[in-house]
């Protein structure tokens, strides 16, 4: 797969590195960004997607849904769609930084998970309290199994489990709020059966989630199964059945056609210990005046770094994205004069957003 070159890369695609896509390209840096979830919006649309926010400026509430797509929609002239395909050009999603390796001519070159090769000068690392990933059910036998997942598909009618047996493992809001989104799907998007499984015979949702649930459950129009899961039998790197250690301490098998794991999400440093971060407390210490780590080049800003006086606040977090910003900028275009600009009356800042 070629190299690509560009100038910054974004590592995080939550409201902070969205926002610090936004200032690279107003002050005439490309970036590309790369983020562990399958959409933009980080932990605001993972965790919270639907609750909502305060404390953005100018904004008096929002969701973190509505907060992502915000973000989105202001970085648009720096994250342009593809015309055939819709999608975000220099948005990759589902990926992970693997390694950053430092270029003897200065700069990075940088590896994802998902074999993509990058060559950039100057690395922003907005991972909020890490890559968050999905929790799983610690049974190795479905590592990498064909028909286990832990997402929503975008378009439900084109989710794998369609008119198959589907087990939906979980009992927190994310587990129940899939459960009503999966009933109350459009026919063509449903699965034929649903069976939601968690280890007791409690869950931990809102009431009214709740009580949705619990009535499809007493109607006969989603199973309930109790227990632990302990095994699972696989037939050509397929999950057919769970191993389930029930409370009477007995084994038993759930046969199933797709297994949809909904547990939540856990934030992991994964290789960012690795990469030669001075790290306090697992948070990348930085100098409050640029937001540049111990590594030359490298950047941390939002929930991710640490300093003397620091508040995880979301408008905290975009002031350390500009501050971050006009520093890589001033660094990686030394010969050019740093004038502060404004949008309100600079030709060359309409010219970026599209505007001239």
């Amino acid at each position: 797969m070629a190299v690509i070159d560009t100038d910054t890369i974004v590592i995080g695609a939550g409201p902070v590195g969205l926002f610090q896509a936004f200032q690279l390209g107003l002050l005439g840096l490309n970036t590309h960004v790369i983020d562990a979830l399958p959409e933009a919006g980080g932990q605001c649309v993972a965790l919270y997607p639907d609750k909502p926010i305060y404390d953005v400026p100018g904004v008096p509430v929002c969701t973190g849904r509505e907060l992502a797509q915000l973000l989105l929609t202001q970085a648009r002239p720096f994250l342009p769609r593809d015309p055939a395909s819709g999608q975000i050009s220099n948005l990759h999603l589902n990926d992970q930084v693997a390694s950053i390796q430092p270029l003897a001519d200065g700069g990075f070159e940088i590896a994802t998970r998902q074999g993509l090769q990058f060559r950039c000068r100057a690395v922003f690392v907005a991972a909020g309290a890490g890559a968050f990933v999905p929790r799983t059910l610690n049974v190795a036998a479905l590592d990498g199994a064909a028909n286990v997942h832990y997402h929503l598909p975008e378009a439900l009618t084109a989710a794998p489990w369609v008119g198959q047996h589907l087990v939906i493992a979980g009992g927190g809001e994310e587990a129940l709020s899939t459960v009503a989104t999966l009933m109350n799907s459009p026919a063509p998007a449903q699965a034929a059966s649903l069976t939601l499984l968690h280890r007791r015979d409690q869950f931990q949702a809102e009431p009214e989630l709740e009580a949705r649930v619990r009535a499809w459950i007493a109607q006969g129009l989603v199973k309930l199964a109790l227990g632990l899961p302990s095994g699972a039998d696989l037939q050509d790197g397929r999950v057919t059945a769970l191993q389930v250690l029930g409370a009477d301490g007995t084994t038993h098998a759930l046969p199933l056609d797709h297994l949809l794991i909904r547990l939540g999400l856990s934030p992991k440093l994964g290789p960012l210990v690795d990469w030669g971060f001075q790290l306090d407390r697992k948070q990348v210490s930085v100098s409050p005046d640029s937001f540049q780590s111990s590594v030359n080049g490298i950047y941390a800003v939002g929930d991710i770094n640490t300093y003397p006086g620091k508040k995880r606040l979301l408008l905290c977090g975009f002031h350390e994205a500009t501050l971050a910003a006009h520093h890589a900028a001033a660094q990686l275009k030394p010969d050019q004069p740093q004038h502060l600009q404004y949008t309100t009356t600079s030709t060359l800042l309409h010219q970026r957003l599209g505007l001239a």
